[in-house]
């Protein structure tokens, strides 16, 4: 396999596969379940999604709180020179 990364999710994909079907007994193809209810299995799939996608919010959140640097606040004087990327203005 050309792409390490790529190699790495299939084996993944193959891995999740033999679990299913060491839990239900049938591949997917050969699952027979209404439309409905594979729409609901997806919904729910999704739905966790979500939710692992707020709970990591909440994990980066709390770390970037944690390791984060109050800035030092300066106080400007008139007169000052502010200093910018693309200028310099004098205040």
């Amino acid at each position: 396999m050309r792409d390490q990364i790529v190699k790495q999710v299939i084996d993944k994909f193959k891995s999740r596969s033999d679990v299913g079907f060491k839990k239900y007994g049938v591949t997917l193809k050969d699952d027979e379940q209404s439309l409905d209810t594979w729409l609901n299995h997806l919904q729910e799939e999704l739905m966790d999604a979500v939710n692992y996608i707020e709970k990591i919010r909440n994990v980066l959140s709390e770390r970037n709180m944690r390791t984060s640097v109050p800035k030092k606040k300066y106080n400007v004087y008139p007169g000052d020179i502010k200093i910018t990327f693309d200028e310099v203005k004098k205040e």
